[in-house]
């Protein structure tokens, strides 16, 4: 960690610090402001109030980008070409139907969950919505039963997968503020997601459904089979775990008693970038090229895929340039000692961060960056062991899903495709949001009694 450049009077930094992050709010929440625009104004603002030289102002700025987009720029964009092959190919489609018919109708909620999972780690939540409810909307109207009781354990999938299962954005951005190697968040992310699945998906899920009937929309009778042949599912499974598999493989041959050469290539292959780089090419070959798609139809898949991601870039950036404002102004070295004194595990204050941010802005990328950042800016958190910051990130992504309200697109989104009015959103939604957050904290501090 780089050691503080500017001592500023203790005092007069947590002012500025608490200003900034009040200005921050209230620009996004009052005046609807850009988050973008938001973090920089609250950053610069951090800075002057703390009494920092201009100069090293503007190097924090252009560091704070650098530095935050350096380890995940090309994961995301990575990722969200792996995942559009991946939703335009069928394979999405795939998964959920065959997990359908190995657990049955009965169970439905329990394969579209573990579908909503695995398909979350690679697609924008977003985007799982839009190819993936239908599903739930079929077997609903199979079996007569409220849209919730399938609708809620497939978007606790897609929410528990986006937060905590590298390679998606959520999980790899904490993963890399806090300094936790990709495959240690693997192994403790794919337990959390599922114990989270369990309780807000399944177990939530059931409950809500039962008590609470909500129609089909409208348009369900007009979603037809296309017709399009579907790719089979160990095909698209073997796809899906490649870079899984690749990064798993180069943490692990740290440990084995592999010859030195062998564990350079697995090292070198396991590297992030690298294995989403070789799932890519094999999503592009095996359920694009081989099922029949032109050179020029895969590129528009990829364009379109890279839509959203300079934004989401864009919002991290902004985070990470706050909480290197943060550091270089010594705010770690201030309220890391006041925290330890309160006797608060780290892990508690990382989720409450967390979930303030939330609750308050509604965006859960925000959230993410500014609770890793701030945590990060902590000598104390840095010194703890990587399982110890592996659950801590578990929290954060936990906290920055809880309390998904009014003031979160996702909110809507969920809303509008159930064509559910706000209170049931609130009733179910929410509440399952919120479920996945607590669940993940506890789950977290259960792993630090171990770290």
């Amino acid at each position: 960690m780089e050691e503080t450049t500017f001592a500023a009077d203790p005092m007069r930094l947590m002012i500025a610090a608490a200003v900034g992050i009040i200005v921050l709010l209230v620009l996004i929440i009052k005046f609807k402001l850009h988050p973008v625009l938001s973090m920089m104004i609250s950053a610069i603002i951090i800075g002057v109030g703390a009494g920092m030289p201009l100069t090293m102002i503007s190097d924090t700025v252009e560091k704070g980008v650098g530095k935050t987009l350096q380890g995940i720029a090309l994961l995301v964009g990575l990722g969200s070409m792996f995942g559009g092959i991946l939703e335009v190919s069928g394979g999405a489609q795939r998964i959920a139907e065959t997990l359908i018919g190995k657990f049955g109708q009965k169970k439905a909620g329990w394969a579209l969950g573990l579908t909503g999972l695995v398909i979350g780690t690679t697609v924008f939540f977003e985007a799982g919505v839009v190819v993936l409810i239908p599903l739930a909307f079929s077997v609903a109207k199979q079996t007569k039963k409220s849209t919730l009781y399938y609708a809620i354990p497939l978007l606790s999938g897609l929410a528990s997968g986006y937060a905590f299962v590298p390679p998606s954005a959520g999980s790899v951005l904490v993963a890399n503020a806090l300094g936790v190697n990709l495959g240690t968040m693997i192994m403790v992310g794919i337990p959390t997601a599922l114990i989270c699945m369990l309780v807000s998906g399944i177990i939530w899920g059931g409950f809500i459904g039962n008590k609470i009937f909500t129609e089909l929309p409208a348009n369900v009778g007009e979603i037809k089979d296309d017709g399009k042949e579907l790719p089979s599912f160990g095909l698209v499974l073997g796809v899906i775990l490649i870079p899984l598999v690749l990064i798993l493989l180069s943490t692990l041959s740290k440990y084995m008693p592999l010859p030195a050469g062998v564990q350079d290539v697995l090292g070198f292959l396991g590297k992030p970038f690298l294995a989403l780089t070789i799932a890519t090419l094999a999503a592009m070959y095996f359920l694009g090229i081989r099922r029949g798609f032109s050179g020029a139809q895969l590129k528009k898949i990829l364009d379109h895929s890279l839509r959203p991601v300079g934004m989401i870039l864009l919002v991290i950036a902004s985070g990470g340039v706050i909480r290197w404002m943060l550091q270089d102004s010594g705010l770690g070295n201030i309220i890391g000692p006041a925290l330890e004194k309160s006797g608060l595990p780290l892990i508690l204050i990382a989720f409450f961060i967390a979930i303030l941010v939330r609750a308050s802005v509604g965006s859960s990328i925000v959230a993410m960056t500014m609770a890793s950042g701030i945590m990060a800016t902590m000598p104390a958190v840095m010194d703890t062991s990587m399982l110890y910051r592996a659950a801590m990130c578990c929290a954060i992504c936990g906290g920055a899903t809880a309390l998904s309200h009014v003031n979160d697109a996702g909110f809507w989104l969920v809303g509008t495709f159930l064509e559910i009015d706000e209170k049931t959103t609130l009733k179910s939604w929410t509440i399952m949001e919120t479920l996945i957050g607590v669940t993940a904290l506890i789950v977290s501090l259960v792993i630090s009694i171990f770290a």
